[in-house]
């Protein structure tokens, strides 16, 4: 593992899954592909600072009727000290072509896992042997809000309830990692690159 200057540019591809991004970084060693899940929530620019590189490695994958060969970065951590716009030229770099990461980990043999045990089938909870509700009395609709609170719950998991800053865990499924994203735009956070969390926008 090693902490190196240089400056990171990041391109956002509209995908079928949705946006993701995808980066190339520009160090004194060389030139590599970033593709971690963190990029996801970022803007599309360039950003100067230190990288901390875990692994550099080649990766083929194939788009368009075309095999890839590239050099790949994993990325341990950044410390950002300058964000710019893409000139055209940059951008015009940046291949619009990429896989979206999600679809290239479907296209990889997946490890197999040992068969999980059945599981007893779980009661019914209107089962009339067991049921305790009133005769006659049903169980009260959640509401929209209740509802909304629930969903937040499921998607953020320890994160809930959220506060007025929200660092976002980069070890999840990358497609949770997405709908995160999204939906903290949707409550009216922005993202901050520097210190890379989100801040609730105040009124």
């Amino acid at each position: 593992m090693i902490t190196i200057p240089g400056q990171l540019a990041i391109k956002t591809i509209h995908g079928r899954n949705g946006d993701f991004n995808v980066g190339r970084l520009a160090t004194s060693i060389g030139e590599f592909v970033v593709k971690n899940a963190e990029l996801d929530q970022y803007t599309e620019g360039k950003y100067e600072g230190d990288f901390v590189i875990a692994e550099i490695r080649p990766s083929t994958y194939s788009a368009n009727g075309r095999m890839v060969i590239e050099i790949r970065a994993l990325l341990g951590g950044m410390t950002l000290s300058n964000i710019d716009a893409l000139s055209r030229d940059e951008a015009r770099r940046l291949s619009a072509q990429e896989v979206d990461p999600i679809d290239e980990e479907a296209q990889a043999p997946a490890p197999t896992a040992p068969k999980a045990p059945a599981r007893a089938k779980p009661r019914n909870p209107r089962d009339p042997l067991v049921d305790t509700t009133p005769f006659g009395s049903e169980p009260a609709a959640a509401s929209p809000e209740a509802s909304a609170e629930a969903d937040d719950a499921a998607l953020f998991g320890a994160l809930c309830p959220l506060g007025d800053v929200v660092k976002l865990d980069a070890t999840v499924d990358r497609r949770v990692l997405r709908q995160q994203r999204d939906r903290l735009g949707a409550l009216g956070y922005q993202f901050a690159p520097l210190s890379q969390d989100w801040h609730l926008a105040k009124a």
